[in-house]
C-alpha cells in the first residue's frame, strides 16, 4: 500500500466542486486564507467548451468576464486544434496554449513563467483526474476538479470518464470529498 501513497497524493484535488467551472465561487477561491489565488489556467475542452462545440455557454463567458477582471487567466489544453482553441482565447482575450501534452510538466512550466507568480498561488481548474489534476498536482498549484459541461453549459450526467476516473482514485485509496 505504501506505493500507492504518492499515487494518492497526485490524485487528490485540492477542492472538488459538484457543479462546472461557472458554480465555482470566484471569490472563496481567490482569497483562500491558506493559499490565495493570484492567477488561474483553465482547461478548456469540457471545463469551458461543450464537446466539439466552439461557442462559450453564456454562464462559463460570465463567470470568466468577472475572474479576468481579478486574476491573469491562461487557457490550458491538451487538444491540437489551434482554431478551435484560439478562437476562443482570442475571443476572450486570453494567452492559450495547445497540444499541453498533460500531464507532463513541460508546457504548464512555461505558462507559470509567463505568469511570474509561485505555483501555489496559482489554480489549474479542469474536469479531468489523470491530466489536469496530475499536472498541477506535480507542479504544486492549487488543484479544482470541476464537473464537465453537456452544450447548455450544465453539468455533463452522463460523463463516463471523469466517472470512471473518480472510481480508480477512490480504488487506490484518494478520498473525494
Amino acid at each position: 500500500m505504501a506505493l500507492l501513497s504518492p499515487l494518492r497524493q497526485l490524485l487528490q484535488p485540492d477542492w472538488v466542486v459538484n457543479g462546472t467551472l461557472a458554480q465555482v465561487p470566484l471569490q472563496e477561491l481567490i482569497a483562500r486564507p491558506s493559499r490565495p489565488i493570484r492567477a488561474l489556467v483553465l482547461d478548456v475542452d469540457r471545463t469551458l467548451l461543450p464537446r466539439r462545440q466552439a461557442h462559450l455557454p453564456p454562464s462559463m463567458r460570465s463567470w470568466l468576464e468577472t475572474a479576468r477582471q481579478q486574476v491573469p487567466i491562461q487557457l490550458f489544453s491538451n487538444n491540437p486544434s489551434r482554431s478551435r482553441i484560439g478562437g476562443v482565447a482570442e475571443e476572450l482575450g486570453l494567452p492559450f496554449t495547445t497540444s499541453a501534452g498533460k500531464p507532463r510538466r513541460t508546457a504548464l512550466r512555461r505558462v507559470l513563467a509567463e505568469l511570474a507568480f509561485p505555483p501555489d498561488q496559482v489554480a489549474l481548474i479542469g474536469d479531468r483526474l489523470f491530466t489536469d489534476v496530475i499536472v498541477g498536482n506535480r507542479l504544486g498549484l492549487v488543484t479544482v476538479l470541476v464537473k464537465p459541461i453537456d452544450p447548455e453549459g450544465r453539468p455533463c450526467e452522463r460523463d463516463r470518464l471523469q466517472k470512471l476516473e473518480l472510481r480508480m482514485a477512490r480504488w487506490v485509496g484518494t478520498p473525494m470529498g
